[in-house]
């Protein structure tokens, strides 16, 4: 499980300018400690390579880099506020933390900056004959670097803010939260599934902040609770919004001091992340089906492509829960399945994973039966899995006939969602 330092410090490398500030600095960096290598350049090299035949070169990606970086990050901005408005708002932000699109505009800045410090370089006659065959060697290897940046950009510009893109982007993200959860149930802590009245003398934990619960770091929690033998429930889990000194959680058996500090290890924020939320990646895929079957986009054919990405994730959910659980009975009898006894975290149940997937595109589709039809399909095979998760899909198919009897007036149509959804006695 991540700590909360090592999260903050991976969200900020996911950022576009860390990337591009990186690229850029090893690239002046690269130009200033050139003259660095002229003991090792042979004098032969000199009199080929040398500043006139390495400066026409450095001069026209000067000239050329700068347009090309502002073109392409206008395209970026242009293609991804389009996915963003086509389908959730919630998908921009998976869309920024594009590995391709940051390394290719990065390799754009870098570049040019490369140039243009080795061309201040030679103005200043900072550069001798042989640290401009190190210039001409490192140019080389700059344009092969922004070749294959512009080949990686013409292909990903061939689907870049298009729908199947967002979806895919929005589904890998979605995919790689619900694993995470899945390798670790309820994220290693007790699973509190209906919050009871605290124990005795247990002390409220107030909220430092207002906002959503981003993360949790379990790790350090527990430690710190099991050296003052204090053991703590928390009722808003990553995912809720809480407000500033209001109740989140309890903790007994521990000192004002320890109950002040539980916030430490709690990162607030003013949107919903998926590091530990793995309920929100099917949110925003449900957003993105719902927004299709609004009049003004009319696009049934999104709504039932979205169906089957969240059937597909969630099946995987489910196969990965079980090889978990058999990976549990396999291992030794004094191992403890609770990585984080001390914690007790309201539990994420198949109920919610259902809801949140398919809730909203059942209420919106109410009346396409071709939408329903291919939810229905979908809760089916998803009821064919063991225990909890087959449950909750056939209360979910209740759901979707009870909507679609209310919203479909045709006979014909609602025969049809009616025998594939059989209710009792009928």
């Amino acid at each position: 499980m991540l700590s909360k330092s090592l999260m903050l410090l991976l969200r900020f490398a996911r950022r576009l300018g860390v990337r591009v500030v990186l690229m850029a600095a090893l690239a002046v960096l690269a130009a200033l400690f050139a003259p660095l290598f002229d003991g090792f350049i042979p004098k032969s090299l000199t009199e080929r390579f040398g500043a006139d035949a390495v400066r026409p070169i450095l001069n026209i990606l000067a000239s050329s880099l700068l347009t090309v970086t502002t073109f392409s990050l206008g395209v970026m901005v242009s293609a991804f506020q389009s996915a963003s408005s086509q389908g959730t708002p919630r998908a921009y932000r998976v869309l920024m933390q594009d590995g391709t699109t940051q390394t290719v505009l990065a390799t754009f800045v870098s570049g040019f900056l490369f140039s243009l410090t080795a061309l201040v370089m030679f103005n200043a006659g900072f550069y001798s004959e042989t640290a401009a065959v190190v210039i001409f060697g490192l140019t080389i290897v700059t344009i092969v670097l922004i070749i294959a940046a512009i080949l990686r950009w013409i292909d990903l510009l061939s689907h870049l803010g298009s729908m199947d893109h967002t979806l895919r982007q929005v589904e890998n993200a979605a995919q790689i939260s619900l694993q995470t959860n899945a390798s670790a149930p309820n994220l290693g802590a007790n699973r509190l599934i209906d919050m009871l009245p605290p124990p005795p003398g247990a002390r409220p934990v107030f909220a430092a902040e207002s906002g959503y619960v981003q993360f949790i770091d379990l790790a350090r929690l527990n430690d710190a609770l099991m050296e003052k033998d204090g053991v703590l429930w928390i009722t808003a889990s990553p995912g809720k919004y809480v407000l500033r000194d209001q109740p989140m959680g309890y903790i007994s058996r521990a000192d004002q001091g320890l109950c002040d500090s539980i916030c430490d290890y709690i990162t607030f924020g003013r949107e919903r992340t998926m590091e530990q939320d793995c309920r929100f990646g099917l949110v925003v895929l449900s957003e993105i089906a719902a927004r299709a079957m609004s009049p003004g986009v009319n696009d049934p054919g999104t709504a039932i492509d979205v169906v089957h990405r969240l059937k597909k994730l969630l099946w995987e959910y489910i196969q990965s829960l079980g090889a978990h659980d058999a990976a549990e009975q396999d291992s030794q009898d004094d191992e403890e399945p609770v990585l984080y006894p001390r914690i007790h975290l309201p539990a994420t149940t198949a109920s919610d994973l259902l809801h949140d997937a398919y809730g909203v595109i059942i209420r919106d589709a109410a009346g396409r039966v071709e939408v329903m039809g291919q939810i229905i399909h979908a809760l089916q095979e998803l009821a064919t899995a063991p225990g909890a998760m087959g449950t909750a899909a056939r209360a979910e198919i209740t759901y979707a006939r009870t909507h679609a009897e209310e919203a479909i007036s045709n006979e014909t149509d609602l025969d049809k969602i009616r025998r594939l959804a059989p209710a009792e006695g009928d």
